[in-house]
């Protein structure tokens, strides 16, 4: 049984970047990056805050991204099931890990910063944070180089359609105080 989470924060931060990509070189891209997969982080973190969760998504898979793709209006999803070329699907299987709830919360957590500190606090009695100091600095407290590289990544109208999805159920996971401040 899958215990790691790694493969659906590595697919869900692949697939934010895909979809609301840095503006900039290669610097931004890689600022760009690191928010998105504290984002997915923090988000996965909270979503399966156990091993047992965290396994019982490894046996029953996260469902992909093809509803997020048909959210944001992109195709790519459906060519990828549609392809004839062998090369295409393997190349879009990592988004078979895309998990969408993840993906709703962290763009959650992108455009809200009180929300995110929250989220991060609700992170300290958890499984995955137990004895490792974390620090989420670029989700909580980006500074105008990380902005200016995640501005699509963060720009709130831009994600509004992804972060609405499931916003309601971050919000009960964080509490019934966070659901008022939110």
């Amino acid at each position: 049984m899958l215990a790691d989470l790694s493969p659906v924060i590595a697919a869900t931060t692949q697939w934010l970047i895909s979809a609301y990509p840095a503006s900039g070189g290669a610097l931004a891209s890689a600022l760009c990056e690191v928010q998105a997969r504290q984002a997915v982080t923090v988000a996965a973190w909270l979503r399966y805050p156990t091993a047992m969760d965290a396994a019982l998504l490894g046996m029953t898979g996260p469902g992909g991204s093809a509803r997020l793709d048909w959210v944001i209006g992109s195709d790519v999803g459906q060519d990828a099931q549609d392809a004839e070329d062998v090369q295409d699907a393997e190349d879009s299987a990592w988004r078979s890990w895309v998990d969408e709830v993840v993906a709703s919360w962290a763009a959650c957590l992108l455009t809200d910063p009180a929300l995110a500190a929250a989220a991060v606090a609700g992170l300290a009695d958890g499984e995955h944070a137990a004895g490792v100091p974390v620090e989420f600095r670029r989700l909580v407290r980006p500074d105008e180089r990380d902005r200016r590289a995640a501005a699509l990544l963060r720009h709130p109208d831009l994600l509004a359609p992804v972060a609405g999805l499931h916003r309601a159920p971050l919000l009960d996971r964080l509490g019934p105080d966070q659901a008022l401040i939110a």
